[in-house]
């Protein structure tokens, strides 16, 4: 049974490939879980100090925005030279929507970063709250565009 966001034949026979490779494999979608996961895990915890106060969960949210921007860095990284690398990415209007809305993701974090440096209820709440909040709504756009990336578009899609 064909898969109803799929083309006829998937994936497409002239898809887009992945440059950034290792052993054949795009590193891209290898490196993106990570920050995706810390800046959720900050939104998280970001909740968890507003509720309780606790400065541990403050201090949770700064390390996970720390880990998520450095690793952010190198996902960016990999995927860019896809995105450079074949035309055909450049092509897709989703490929845009995904690395503008990580670009300003990751700025957004970079700040968020830095406010949860203040000391006390001002590290987190409001500013760095609405800030955390704010980047996981952009990731879930992101991720949808990534995902039609892959799934609609066969970008890096390993035959």
């Amino acid at each position: 049974m064909q898969a109803r966001n799929r083309p006829s034949t998937y994936p497409p026979a002239d898809h887009p490939h992945s440059t950034a490779r290792l052993a054949k494999r795009p590193i891209h979608p290898m490196l993106v879980p990570f920050p995706i996961v810390c800046f959720i895990g900050a939104l998280l915890t970001d909740i968890a100090y507003w509720q309780t106060a606790e400065m541990i969960w403050s201090n949770f949210s700064a390390w996970l925005l720390t880990i998520g921007v450095a690793l952010g860095v190198l996902a960016a990284i990999a995927g860019f030279i896809d995105f450079l690398g074949d035309r055909m990415i450049r092509g897709q209007g989703v490929a845009w929507i995904h690395m503008v809305g990580n670009g300003i993701a990751w700025i957004l974090s970079v700040i968020n970063a830095f406010v949860h440096t203040h000391d006390a209820w001002t590290s987190v709440v409001p500013t760095g709250l609405i800030l955390s909040a704010v980047v996981v709504l952009i990731l879930l756009v992101t991720g949808w565009a990534g995902w039609s990336l892959v799934y609609r578009h066969g970008v890096g899609v390993v035959e």
